[in-house]
This record gives structure tokens, sequence and C-alpha cells, in this order.
């Protein structure tokens, strides 16, 4: 080989080694039940990103619990952008100066692309006949749940029981009783979402699992269909999915443009399409519409509504010492 051939060679493959480092690298760190959408979200945005850019662009995703998630991130996790299920996991990241104390104005709609609501799962058939919120506090029925200090899950969970006890005009010591009951219900607190749906199908823990509506696809596509019936309580409550650029990472990587654009893609009518089919409810109307059929019509109420913020809900029921401490003891019955 001449020496000609032998620079050209290593020519190529140093614009290859160029190419790969020069690829700028983002991490996304997540809640647990949303990987399979960020999986098919991270591939189109990538192809986007190069067709419109002409750029090489590489997304890792780090996904457990949301407020396990928010603490690693707080930690130090080089977390280039946040995507979590509920805005006080966010706002965690805000009073420890990771991100934007305006966090949430800096995208469209509170900074929450898509949004969800909780529902039941129960074994094929629903041996049990759950139909409401009322059957979950019946003796012999065992009941799945995230545990509300670890995971947005179980606190939208948690929120929308007692939520579902104001709304049918209950005072606060009612639905206090009601969720103290639906806790006694619970064999073991799952750590996030994942977990839950773990126990509950592979360690065949519980009668049926509380869970974000998205959960139903996830399921179908791992476990295959028909292992779980889908029932949607009378009332249900408005889960806002909300994203972040971590300032700190993205002041240090140099990566804030990209981390912009990659949340700011999430509004695109592609991406929403992507979270409809993932059972997320799009913010798009015209998604939402075409997707009906996904979607079904149920009575929600927002955590504003009844709770103030999701962080006045924090300190009342799930600080140190809140009502969910005074409401449930691990092994109680």
């Amino acid at each position: 080989m001449t020496s000609r051939k032998i620079k050209s060679i290593l020519g190529a493959l140093a614009l290859a080694t160029a190419g790969v480092a020069s690829a700028q690298t983002l991490l996304n760190v997540s809640y647990d039940v949303a990987r399979e959408f960020y999986k098919d979200y991270n591939a189109a945005f990538v192809a986007n990103y190069k067709k419109t850019t002409g750029k090489d662009v590489k997304i890792d995703q780090s996904h457990a619990g949301s407020s396990a998630q928010a603490r690693a991130v707080a930690d130090g996790l080089d977390a280039d952008v946040v995507t979590m299920n509920t805005s006080t996991d966010i706002d965690f990241l805000a009073n420890a100066g990771v991100v934007a104390k305006d966090w949430n104005k800096r995208f469209p709609q509170n900074a929450a692309p898509t949004t969800s609501t909780m529902l039941f799962l129960t074994r094929n058939g629903n041996p049990k006949g759950i139909k409401d919120w009322d059957d979950l506090v019946k003796p012999g029925v065992q009941v799945v749940i995230v545990n509300p200090k670890t995971g947005g899950n179980g606190r939208y969970a948690y929120l929308a029981a007692w939520g579902y006890v104001k709304k049918k005009g209950g005072t606060d010591a009612q639905a206090a009783e009601f969720v103290g009951k639906l806790f006694k219900n619970v064999p073991v607190l799952a750590r996030g979402g994942r977990d839950a749906t773990t126990a509950f199908l592979q360690r065949n823990i519980g009668d049926v699992l509380i869970t974000f509506e998205s959960e139903v696809v996830s399921i179908d596509r791992e476990f295959g269909a028909g292992k779980v019936d889908a029932v949607y309580p009378s009332i249900s409550i408005l889960a806002e999915n909300p994203v972040a650029v971590v300032e700190r990472t993205v002041g240090k990587k140099g990566t804030g443009e990209l981390a912009k654009a990659y949340l700011d893609y999430l509004y695109s009518e592609e991406a929403q399409e992507i979270a409809a089919k993932h059972a997320l409810r799009p913010r798009s109307e015209a998604v939402l519409k075409k997707n009906a059929a996904t979607f079904k019509p149920l009575q929600l109420f927002t955590v504003q509504e009844l709770f103030g913020s999701l962080g006045d809900a924090q300190k009342v029921h799930f600080n140190d010492g809140g009502q969910f401490d005074k409401l449930y003891t691990p092994g109680a019955k």
C-alpha cells in the first residue's frame, strides 16, 4: 500500500472520528413509565435535527421514580433536560439552583407538552369487579400503588383518591378516612411506576394497579395484549408532564441550544402523534381529536382546583410528618 493511500485512509478515519466526536450528546433524565415514549421520540427528534441542521446528535436516557431522579440530578447527575410527571420535582431542582426559577414559563402550557390521568388496571376479566374508587377500599381487595414520597405516579394516585371524595361533596376529614382505608389495602409500596407494574404482573401482587393511563400501552407491548383490563373511574385527576432545561449542565457542556430544541420539538405535530400512540394525552387539539378512541372522556379535576398547587399538596400531604405519614403505617391492616 502506497504512503498516499495510507494518508488517504488515515485522513478519512480522522474525519469520521471528528464527526463522531463533534456529535453532541444530550441526557434526558425522566420518570419511570415514559421510557417507551422517549425511545420513539428520540429517534424522531434525532432525524428531524439532522434534517434541519445537518448535525448529528445522540440522546441518552435515564428512568426511575420521578422524585428519586430529581434528587439524583440535584446531587450532580449531569442531565441536560428533565422530563418529569410532577411540577414539584422540577420546583425542587429550581430551588436547588439547577433549573431556572421560571422554568414553567420557558415552554408553552406550563412547560407541559403532554398530560395523563390515573386509572385502574385489573387482571384479565376484572375478577374482583372493580368499577370505581369505592371498590378499592373494600375488604379483600389488594391495591398496588407507587410510594407518594418517591414517585409522581403515587402522588397523583393519592390526590386522585382524595379528590374523588371531595368532588362528590365530601369533607377533608372524609377524604382522609377514605384514603387511609385505601392504603390499608396496599400490601407494599412500589418505588416507581415500572416497579409497580412489575410487582403487579411479574410478581403477581395485588388485584388492581393504580397507574398512569399511558402504562396500558406499555404493558400491552411488553407483556402482550389481554393481560390487563383498563378501568376508567368516574372521576380522576389531570396530571401534567412538565419539562425543563437543566441550566447547570448546559452551561457547563454548551448544550443549551440543543436542549431547548429537544424540548421545543415535543410540541410538534409529529411528537404529539408519538405521544398519542403511547397513550399520553397530547396538548394539540387536532391530535387529541384524531385519537379520541384512545382517550376516553371522564370527569377530570386539576390539582389547582382542589389543592392550590402541587407544591401546596407536597407540604400538606407528602412532606415528612404530613397527611400521608399520618394515614399510612407500613404493614398495618
